[in-house]
């Protein structure tokens, strides 16, 4: 009789459904949608800007590996403060406040009319890029899940991916609207998609009375978990070691973002194909963080899988720098794809596996200090050498040798010993939100007035 009386229809099911799923996988929704616009408008997409770009002003290749050189210096400089504002107040604040950044970076990159006004509008993108989607997403994700984190990164990875995928389409535009016209459709739809999703993200699910992974509390106390501050994690060998074998990754796909689409034209080939090539890439790449890094990331030998898809991004640059024909093309975004897919998730998880949740935000963002040096001097490189020589051969051999020999740092990296356990008491915002409207968690309460965590199970979805 209960069950005739249920509601029905779409809303009552959609009730259903945020009842029965665990709040952090809208959260990794939500960052697989944001990631999926920035890699569609920025990632994939600064490879056909440079062609139009160049057809219209004439600048050179160094020129516009300079720009994303730079980018990469001001992300850098930003991460530890980055990561410490996301630690302190909280993700869902700074990507508000970088997804506007990103949008007006858009708006004035379609008014440029000199390399320098190109430089200041692009590092104005590229700062609410970084603010609004990729170290926001990843330390909430981070902090919700324990169990599933691999698979959970690699769900929300696949986002950039996914971007790559709808290349044909963004080219299609920029070939028919122009690119100053697609900066300003890139600036509305940034605004659109981001804000409202922004407003999903959470930053601890202990403070809305849940565990990481939706885990049912027990009755007996949980101990408080206990992770490495951001002065602990900087004097141990792993953190330098995991940060160096990032950077050395980030070689081949600092030159790929800025050089790929260029290099296939410069071999006689269109530029929608080279929007084809970029979306065979993106396939390979989400069967990379779908199969290993997601769903056997947890299972398997992290650090060995990171060393074989490093050696995968040499091998896969050295067939582009020799490509004579398109098999040899097709290899290279198979295999990079593929690598970039694994490793990404990988990395994001042994770093939290080695150094816990406490202070992950800051922790990756000292991180990025470090390597962003791999983001920037793989374009660099590859810029010089055509500059100089008229080929992307010594550059990219240079550049793939560079990235295997990367792995080795990740051969020699273990897990640290924790100096001085503290419990994970990280200073939750002071002026959180109210609880997400999605699932109705109940909005955390005092200190004083909590309940410990065995008094009950966590509030349901549409619960409280």
């Amino acid at each position: 009789m209960q069950d005739a009386q249920a509601p029905r229809g779409p809303a009552a099911i959609a009730t259903r459904l945020r009842e029965r799923v665990f709040f952090g996988w809208w959260i990794v929704s939500a960052g697989f949608i944001v990631n999926t616009a920035n890699g569609a408008l920025v990632f994939h997409a600064f490879g056909a800007y440079v062609v139009l770009l160049e057809d219209d002003f004439g600048w050179s290749r160094t020129a516009f590996a300079l720009a994303f050189a730079l980018q990469r210096v001001e992300s850098g400089l930003l991460g530890p403060v980055e990561g410490w504002a996301i630690d302190r107040f909280g993700p869902r604040k700074v990507m508000i406040t970088g997804i506007v950044i990103f949008a007006l970076g858009f708006f004035a990159f379609s008014q440029i009319n000199s390399i320098a006004t190109f430089y200041a509008a692009f590092l104005v993108i590229a700062l609410g890029s970084a603010l609004g989607s990729f170290l926001p997403v990843t330390v909430a994700v981070v902090n919700w899940f324990n169990d599933r984190r691999a698979l959970a990164l690699a769900f929300v990875s696949m986002g950039f991916a996914a971007g790559g995928l709808v290349q044909p389409g963004v080219v299609a535009l920029l070939e028919s609207i122009g690119w100053r016209q697609m900066a300003i459709v890139s600036g509305v739809l940034v605004l659109v998609i981001g804000l409202p999703l922004a407003t999903l993200v959470r930053h601890r699910p202990e403070d809305y009375g849940m565990l990481p992974d939706g885990a049912a509390p027990t009755s007996e106390e949980t101990p408080p978990e206990v992770g490495f501050t951001a002065r602990q994690a900087l004097r141990t060998r792993a953190f330098w070691f995991i940060a160096l074998g990032h950077g050395s990754s980030l070689l081949v796909i600092g030159a790929v973002m800025v050089h790929f689409v260029a290099h296939v034209e410069e071999l006689g080939y269109s530029l929608s194909y080279a929007a084809t090539m970029i979306l065979v890439m993106t396939v390979s790449m989400v069967i990379g963080q779908t199969f290993i890094g997601g769903f056997l990331g947890d299972r398997i030998n992290k650090r060995l899988t990171i060393v074989i898809a490093l050696f995968g991004h040499g091998v896969a640059l050295l067939l582009l720098a020799y490509a004579t024909n398109q098999l040899m093309i097709i290899g290279f975004v198979v295999i990079n794809g593929a690598a970039m897919g694994t490793r990404g998730p990988l990395i994001q998880a042994i770093r939290a596996d080695y150094f816990g949740r406490q202070s992950f935000g800051t922790i990756m963002g000292f991180s990025s200090l470090v390597m962003m040096g791999g983001m920037i001097a793989g374009p660099v490189i590859a810029g010089i050498s055509y500059d100089s020589t008229g080929s992307y051969e010594f550059g990219f051999t240079l550049l793939a040798i560079l990235a295997a020999f990367g792995s080795l740092f990740f051969v020699f990296t273990t897990k640290p010993e924790l100096p001085e356990p503290e419990p994970v008491g990280v200073v939750t915002p002071t002026s959180e939100p109210p609880a997400p409207t999605m699932g109705n968690v109940p909005p955390p309460v005092e200190a004083e007035e909590r309940e410990p965590v065995g008094a009950g199970r966590p509030a349901g979805p549409d619960e409280g």
